[in-house]
């Protein structure tokens, strides 16, 4: 997965936040939860369609003190985890141009 993907959260998920910084993914249409742990809810706050991975990891960079060097191969394992499980929503402008 590239450095310039720029995925974008389903708008339909409900993303409830636990009182220790995890937070619950909600689809309503299946009834299915999926946990989330800090770091995924920093992300997921910020999959807008307009920020490319290498900027959520430069914001993520930012943010934290000690962001690991394989900070990147976990992005792209939790992309890959929410796109298996229908959690990002596709722009079908943006897949017919590629």
């Amino acid at each position: 997965m590239s450095e310039s993907t720029v995925p974008r959260a389903n708008p339909r998920i409900i993303l409830r936040e636990e009182f220790d910084d995890w937070a619950v993914l909600f689809d309503p249409d299946t009834g299915e939860g999926f946990g989330i742990d800090p770091v995924a809810v920093f992300y997921w706050k910020r999959l807008d369609g307009v920020r490319t991975k290498s900027q959520l990891l430069d914001e993520l960079r930012q943010e934290c003190t000690d962001v690991p060097d394989d900070a990147p191969e976990h992005l792209d394992a939790f992309i890959a985890r929410l796109e298996r499980r229908g959690l990002l929503s596709v722009d079908e402008d943006a897949a017919a141009e590629s």
